[in-house]
């Protein structure tokens, strides 16, 4: 029976989408399938737990009973390992609080048939995506999230900018959605299967121009749906748009989506991350992406924007440490994949709650809302200081593992630029710390402003996600060894070891009958004996701060004029730390704060305003750089 189970966890969620068109406006029926679908993909999903991590199987459900015939794969299947597995734990745990979340946050809305409907459809395609063990398969599933997810950032279609985002983010998305594709047609062309397992074994030592260029799309198109640099002005815009609750998926859940696929192309498909060449180019996007996402969004005024960017730079932290290709590089990799989707699902919620309570996001006219929203605020701190690495909340711990994990590449392997990799996740924490200050203090702390004095905490239904994925972010920053046994080393293992995902799919000795040998497995050992303790690396971090403060503090001295026509955003309120503000509303505003060391690097935000132009022949532009520079880069270094 347990077999059946993946399947189920997809098509609850779909049949759900059915249904709900047929409740029409009958909101309690309407309410109750969704919840009913969105907890049912949740427990079917919890029911594999046991079999999959605990007691290391792998479950393989062939569509139709159409199991290979004379070692060929001819239909399609649903394949369930520890990584798999994983990243559908990531996905239920999101939709299921976020959906939660929607039931009074969307209640002021209209046709919200149409908004859960989409919101199961997206919820189905990324499940279908991360169980799917056939590419043209994960290929469908793309399509269909991308789709329900452009739908719902144009969702609230009168807010401002709404309609732009979903079309930029539909024009970015059939970009990728056409790498995967044609990707995948190459591949077809010329081994006339999609099941993973079996193009793994074909593919291995038996790469062509056609199957390199197919590796190249297959990668730019995933990465294009993890919205890593340089795809990620599309998140930011459909982040600052969407419903917050749309906004937890898109951020948390499609991001991971994104992810997913990348590691199952280069560990898995091309089993490629041997070639120092490539694991170069993918810390390099990581790392690219830790830094412009963090930067910008010390610039934005906007609180979900904010968090859009946040996203980003935390999801470099993930590719970061996912291109190291060392067990420590991808344990700590995924322990932030999960940590992000926990403290990053809160802040938007948080996000949420705040908008719902107020009617904006803009940080210039918020403030003081911790006297009158005191439980919202406890859990934006929970957030900030997780997503900021601050013991003993969960960010702390991996970030803490990506740390070593760089640092041991750079002693151990004798890499030694992977030294200032590390030095830029030390920052970038610290930069995330401040920027969180920044939104803390200018929506929580401050002057109350009179429009808001009689604004009350967000209704219980909404309270309740918070409160569970706060309690997350503090279980696993306090009990990490036991995520590290039940999720996290399961999923590592499943990372590093290709033969036995193939063995279970196409039969124990495949590879060895169709390729001739054993499929060499990544080493999936580790210790971090000899490493630096967490006591060292906060006291770096310590250090990061003082520097970082000092740094903003000087800008004021440095100049005493700020050009009012800046394009770096470098102009509003000069006199707000100094006189002339008002008496009754004197804190400091949310695009004042370390306007200092805004100012010292002006040039760089300068340069950074002007790149994200907001035009989206710019940014599709953007992709098509990407992707010639990755295919003439692997035809290099393959």
């Amino acid at each position: 029976m347990i077999q059946h189970f993946p399947i189920l966890a997809i098509m609850v969620l779909f049949l759900g989408a059915f249904l709900t068109v047929l409740c029409g406006k009958n909101k309690v029926l309407r309410n109750i399938v969704v919840f009913a679908a969105m907890l049912a993909s949740s427990v079917f999903i919890a029911f594999l737990i046991k079999p999959i991590m605990i007691d290391g199987e792998v479950i393989t459900y062939w569509l139709g009973n159409w199991s290979p015939v004379a070692d060929y794969a001819i239909g399609i299947c649903l394949v369930v390992d520890q990584l798999n597995l994983f990243f559908a734990i990531l996905v239920s745990v999101a939709v299921l609080l976020a959906g939660v979340f929607s039931f009074k946050y969307m209640s002021r809305d209209d046709t919200l048939e149409k908004y859960f409907t989409l919101f199961l459809m997206l919820s189905g395609g990324v499940m279908g995506l991360v169980l799917s063990g056939d590419l043209f398969n994960m290929f469908i599933m793309v399509e269909i999230l991308t789709f329900a997810a452009v739908a719902l950032t144009a969702f609230r279609n009168r807010s401002e900018g709404a309609l732009e985002a979903a079309f930029k983010y539909l024009v970015i998305g059939v970009i990728g959605s056409s790498c995967i594709l044609i990707g995948t047609t190459i591949l077809y062309s010329q081994f006339h299967t999609l099941n993973l397992a079996q193009l793994s074994v074909l593919l291995h030592n038996n790469l062509q121009p056609a199957t390199i260029l197919a590796f190249t799309l297959l990668l730019t198109g995933f990465a294009v749906k993890a919205f890593v640099v340089p795809f990620h002005p599309v998140e930011a815009d459909a982040n600052a748009a969407a419903p917050s609750s749309v906004s937890v998926i898109i951020s948390c859940v499609l991001t991971k989506a994104g992810i997913y696929g990348i590691i199952r192309i280069v560990y898995f498909l091309f089993r490629s991350m041997n070639l120092a060449p490539l694991q170069f180019i993918l810390v390099l996007i990581g790392t690219l992406s830790m830094f412009i996402g963090v930067t910008m969004a010390l610039a934005q005024k906007d609180f979900k924007r904010l968090l859009a960017f946040h996203s980003i730079s935390q999801v470099g932290y993930v590719m970061t440490a996912i291109g190291l290709a060392t067990a420590l590089g991808v344990t700590g990799g995924l322990y932030h994949a999960i940590n992000h989707t926990l403290f990053k699902g809160l802040l938007f919620l948080c996000a949420g709650a705040v908008f719902y309570a107020t009617g904006t996001t803009n940080l210039d006219k918020l403030g003081g809302l911790a006297k009158r929203m005191p439980q919202t605020a406890a859990l934006f701190l929970i957030g900030a200081f997780s997503i900021s690495g601050l013991p003993p909340f969960n960010g702390f711990v991996s970030k803490w593992l990506i740390y070593q994990a760089t640092y041991e590449k750079a002693v151990e392997f004798g890499n030694i630029g992977y030294a200032f990799v590390t030095i830029i996740a030390l920052v970038v924490s610290v930069m995330t710390l401040a920027s969180f200050i920044k939104v803390s203090q200018s929506v929580f702390f401050g002057q109350l402003p009179d429009e808001f004095k009689e604004v009350r905490e967000t209704p219980v239904p909404m309270r309740i996600p918070m409160w569970i994925m706060a309690a997350l972010c503090v279980g696993a920053g306090l009990l990490p060894q036991y995520m590290m046994r039940y999720l996290i080393n399961p999923a590592v293992y499943a990372v590093m070891n290709v033969g036995n995902y193939i063995g279970s799919v196409m039969g124990p000795g495949y590879a060895e009958k169709i390729a001739g040998q054993t499929v060499e497995a990544y080493s999936s050992e580790f210790a971090l004996a000899g490493y630096w303790s967490p006591i060292s690396w906060l006291a770096l971090f310590a250090i990061i701060i003082c520097a970082f403060f000092i740094v903003s503090l000087s800008g004021g001295k440095l100049s005493k004029k700020i050009h009012s026509d800046s394009p770096s955003g470098l102009d509003p309120k000069y006199d707000t730390f100094f006189s002339g503000e008002a008496n009754e509303h004197s804190q400091v505003g949310g695009s004042d704060l370390f306007w200092g060391f805004k100012h010292n690097l002006r040039h760089y935000f300068d340069f950074m305003h002007n790149a994200h132009s907001g035009v989206i022949s710019d940014y599709a532009l953007w992709a098509f750089c990407f992707l010639s520079f990755m295919i003439v880069y692997l035809f290099i270094i393959v």
